[in-house]
């Protein structure tokens, strides 16, 4: 554990800046690593997406007694954020991964 001075501040090395998020050092990730953390990523926004939409959907079937297809909030709401998650990841965790690389060199 860190020892912390009465200003605040942390003894402990760096956990901040580029290549940390909330302290998890993703600028060391591999190239796999970056790969799999990206679709999972993806993936678990695709699901918390779908699962607000079919909320949405099920409140505004039951107010407005109308009958929307639950099918959309795949289509139309869930698939959309996943993707563009999966992308943003890929290109966030792609990006850290080649500065590595080309620090390496």
């Amino acid at each position: 554990m860190a020892h912390v001075s009465q200003h605040g501040s942390s003894t402990s090395p760096g956990r901040s800046g580029p290549g940390y998020l909330f302290g998890i050092p993703l600028g060391d990730l591999g190239w796999f690593t970056s790969l799999v953390m990206s679709f999972a990523l993806g993936f678990a926004a695709f699901f918390a997406a779908t699962f607000f939409a079919i909320f949405g959907v099920l409140i505004y079937n039951t107010a407005a007694h109308r009958a929307v297809d639950f099918a959309l909030t795949y289509k139309r709401v869930g698939l959309p954020v996943g993707l563009l998650v999966l992308v943003g990841a890929l290109g966030y965790l792609g990006t850290l991964w080649v500065r590595r690389q080309l620090r390496k060199a």
